[in-house]
């Protein structure tokens, strides 16, 4: 039987460190809105995922414009966010269904991710409930102890990327549980729930575009990806 395929796309950026009057999603770049990019990448697979896009309410009208401007049809199911990344997560969870699924939850501001590594993350959670692509650090690491710091052996860190891949049973079921300030992604509420997390290798590229420097960065890339 096979297994139907759906993306939370959360997009719930203000413009604030990116010292912009536009929502970071909604940012040029290479000629159209980081947004666009990163829906258009899942939509793109030969599986294609069924989209749910995940925005402030008060953002919303301005998408729909957007997608005027730059003629962007994409077939996708758009709803509102919450106060937190866990309130908007759980809001898009709501729209998908139980039955033999796959989802992946993914920021909108990660147009870079690659192809290979969102089937990965699929396949990994087709198999074992749950996949997150992660990176190894190359820089030195220290931990903060208090006003002091010590050096730490950067092969017990892993950074974190998304999409991060569940069977929609188990997402939806850990999203029940009440918020907790140590929530930093989606995993992180998942094995509060007592599960497993298994992790696929990310790629580099995958950054997450929150500053000017990031934006420069990810110009730089999309325009020396292959056409």
């Amino acid at each position: 039987m096979s297994t139907n395929r759906f993306a939370v796309i959360v997009a719930g950026g203000s413009g604030q460190r990116m010292g912009s009057e536009a929502p970071k999603q909604f940012l040029i770049l290479n000629g159209k809105p980081i947004l666009m990019h990163t829906i258009e990448l899942f939509l793109s697979l030969p599986q294609k995922p069924g989209i749910v896009l995940v925005l402030p309410k008060n953002q919303m009208e301005r998408w729909k414009n957007l997608c005027v401007e730059y003629n962007f049809t994409a077939n996708l199911t758009l709803t509102a966010g919450g106060e937190t990344r866990f309130q908007s997560v759980k809001n898009g969870l709501s729209l998908i269904p139980l039955n033999n699924s796959l989802v992946a939850i993914h920021d909108g501001v990660r147009p870079l991710v690659s192809k290979q590594v969102i089937e990965e993350c699929y396949a990994t959670a087709a198999q074992k409930g749950i996949a997150i692509p992660v990176i190894k650090p190359v820089e030195s690491v220290r931990l903060v102890e208090g006003s002091t710091s010590k050096a730490f052996d950067r092969n017990s860190v892993l950074l974190v990327q998304t999409p991060q891949v569940f069977k929609s049973e188990l997402i939806k079921e850990c999203y029940n549980v009440p918020e907790q300030p140590y929530f930093t992604d989606d995993a992180s509420v998942v094995e509060s729930q007592g599960y497993t997390i298994h992790t696929v290798e990310g790629n580099r590229e995958n950054i997450k575009i929150t500053t000017p420097f990031d934006l420069q960065i990810a110009e730089m890339l999309i325009r020396s990806k292959p056409i």
